[in-house]
């Protein structure tokens, strides 16, 4: 479901930014269209990683399946609270994605609630 989530959220990531690579593009390098896809793949593919080692995380987040989003905030959020140290390694496995917003300027959509 996270990683679903994930990876939804870039695609509509990508596609807000698809009208916006070319201003972007112009104002900073690495900043297209591909360059988010490539990065939002690579934070995909290491938060697959992280779940299928740390069973117990991976275990909760498949457990949220079936609530609604307010619901998943709320125990994703409470869940990070009370795993600092879970919180700090999913951090650091997106935080390739908070660097490329960073330097381009992108709005990208956060499901993971507050990240700290």
């Amino acid at each position: 479901m996270l990683v679903r989530s994930l990876i939804t959220a870039g695609i509509i990531a990508g596609a807000t930014l698809l009208g916006s690579a070319a201003t972007a593009a112009a104002d900073e390098p690495n900043c297209t269209a591909g360059d988010l896809t490539q990065v939002l793949s690579g934070v995909n593919a290491g938060m697959s990683v992280y779940l299928f080692t740390h069973p117990d995380v991976n275990a909760f987040f498949t457990g949220l399946k079936g609530k609604s989003r307010e619901e998943m905030r709320t125990e994703v959020a409470n869940y990070l609270q009370a795993n600092p140290d879970v919180r700090d390694q999913i951090k650091a496995v997106r935080q390739p994605a908070a660097d490329f917003r960073a330097r381009c300027d992108a709005q990208m959509p956060d499901d993971m609630g507050p990240m700290g």
